[in-house]
């Protein structure tokens, strides 16, 4: 931006002394974007009550064109806490993708894993107060094996495409795979092994999308593990803490039809991986359910999900959100949602209320 503001002044003085100086076409297709996201959250949860007001997320863009066949972006996310890297002020997209051909695009950088169909969503369109537990905890955002929070992104080389049209030119497949480090953004990889990550789905009607991902992989981390020493008596109880490359292994099955304002959706996500904690065993699971549903078109809708997370695949480790909302739009670009959830956590033996209202704005 201070270049090419610094160019237009040259351009200014230039054009008095009757020269003139072109600047590279692809600064014409350069676009700033961003949005916010102011929250208000509160529940009663025993012992931990909340009452507060936050910035969700605040997020700056630059992305564009250079020449027809290279499209890239640039994304910072400014809130947070500057003490610490996970949360503090980063990159979190620089990318570059061909897309010459959509049967064959190549993207190369941190972005997005290809992993689900509401990772890659943006955060104001997908509908709620928070992406789903299943994805917050098996896409890489809050993830379960400890690795720092990444917003669902890596860094890594992928491929992509649309193929098999109708009758109507619209396409039936896509296809997407990457190879990625494992670690989250901003991280090389620390035990030179890599992830892939895939999916496949069909669109058979306007509107709808089935699909299945699949991601194998390994992430170097920190684990902690409980050892009983029975001899001598009586026996002794302490926690081993170890370092090593601890495999991961997930799989997906997704359907979403979006027409006509009305979004149906849900997921199923399946983890093979050992936690953080070793306590917690190496399987974990949850799936999610969701309608919005239009009021006014475009303008007010409803809306209503289920939410499940077993952390350690098992019903007494299950966290279950019952959510219902409502939310306003009033132009394209301010968003007003308030919503209502009804959570049950298994493991804590706890029932409690939760209220969420959210000013969104983007530009």
């Amino acid at each position: 931006m201070i270049l090419a503001l610094m160019a237009v002044s040259i351009l200014s003085v230039s054009a008095q002394e009757k020269k003139t100086i072109e600047l590279p076409a692809w600064l014409n297709n350069v676009k700033l974007s961003g949005y916010g996201m102011v929250q208000y959250q509160g529940l009663d949860k025993e012992g931990a009550h909340e009452n507060s007001f936050q910035l969700r997320l605040v997020r700056l863009a630059l992305d564009g064109r250079i020449q027809q066949d290279w499209y890239w972006k640039l994304q910072l996310q400014l809130n947070g806490n500057t003490s610490a890297l996970n949360v503090s002020p980063r990159m979190v997209d620089v990318f570059a993708e061909w897309q010459k051909y959509k049967f064959f695009m190549v993207k190369a950088g941190q972005f997005k894993r290809p992993f689900t169909f509401e990772n890659p969503m943006h955060p104001i369109t997908q509908g709620f107060m928070s992406y789903s537990q299943p994805i917050s905890k098996l896409a890489g955002f809050a993830d379960r094996t400890g690795e720092q929070s990444s917003n669902g992104r890596d860094i890594g080389v992928q491929i992509q495409g649309d193929f098999l049209k109708d009758k109507t030119g619209r396409n039936l497949l896509h296809y997407q795979i990457g190879v990625f480090n494992g670690e989250g953004i901003n991280q090389k990889d620390k035990d030179n092994k890599k992830d892939i990550i895939g999916g496949l789905w069909v669109m058979p009607i306007k509107g709808m999308r089935i699909g299945a991902f699949g991601w194998t992989g390994t992430r170097y981390m920190e684990t902690t593990e409980t050892v009983i020493d029975f001899n001598p008596y009586p026996s002794t109880q302490t926690t081993v803490k170890k370092t090593e490359s601890v495999r991961k292994n997930r799989y997906a099955i997704s359907a979403d039809y979006q027409q006509n304002d009305w979004t149906f959706r849900a997921e199923y996500v399946h983890s093979q991986g050992y936690a953080a904690n070793k306590d917690k065993g190496d399987k974990a699971d949850g799936w999610y359910a969701l309608c919005i549903a239009p009021i006014i078109k475009n303008k007010l809708h409803v809306k209503a999900r289920y939410d499940c997370y077993r952390d350690q695949k098992t019903w007494e480790s299950s966290k279950t959100f019952y959510e219902v909302g409502a939310d306003y739009l009033f132009n394209k670009n301010v968003q007003l949602n308030i919503e209502y959830a009804r959570v049950n956590e298994r493991a804590t033996h706890q029932n409690y209320n939760l209220v969420d209202v959210e000013l969104d704005f983007r530009f």
